[in-house]
């Protein structure tokens, strides 16, 4: 879906001020209230926005220790390995991926004990082979989405120009 300059701004706004109300949002663009509901309809309609609820801290409640877990499973398991995981608590994404390892996840944990403890009941999971842990020291870039928007904005405006 393409993305113009005013989508842009939008999503800027809801990224920056995520409290603020639909009102206020179409008052600082300069738009009509009606316009600004018609483009975030579109925008959810077409799976640009996802959702609306807030982002959460793992380390906030409580589980600093971030650790990404690549899952190797046994040939035809991974749907039923996929829907065993959705069952751990402590497993915060979970995606299928190319290269080592078939399942790759993002446990939180309260401390390396913890870890260990989820790390144990993965390998439980029939079908999972083994697994290899890596352990998160910093957040370097957090998650964001505002850099890849604008730069979608940017050139869908440049190819209009064009």
């Amino acid at each position: 879906m393409a993305v113009d300059e005013l989508d842009t701004r939008i999503l800027r706004l809801l990224i920056e001020q995520p409290r603020t109300s639909v009102r206020e949002y179409a008052r600082l663009l300069g738009i009509a209230r009606g316009t600004l509901q018609a483009r975030l309809d579109r925008l959810e309609r077409d799976g640009v926005i996802t959702g609306t609820g807030p982002a959460l801290s793992p380390a906030a409640l409580g589980h600093p220790v971030l650790a990404f877990v690549h899952v190797e499973v046994t040939q035809g398991h991974l749907d039923e390995v996929g829907d065993a995981l959705a069952a751990v608590p402590e497993i915060i994404e979970a995606f299928s991926i190319t290269g080592g390892g078939d399942l790759l996840t993002r446990v939180a944990a309260r401390d390396n004990g913890h870890l260990e403890d989820v790390i144990q009941r993965l390998i439980q999971i029939p079908g999972v082979v083994r697994t290899r842990t890596e352990v998160a020291l910093r957040e370097r870039v957090p998650h964001r989405l505002l850099p890849l928007v604008e730069s979608v904005g940017r050139a869908t405006a440049a190819a209009k120009r064009d």
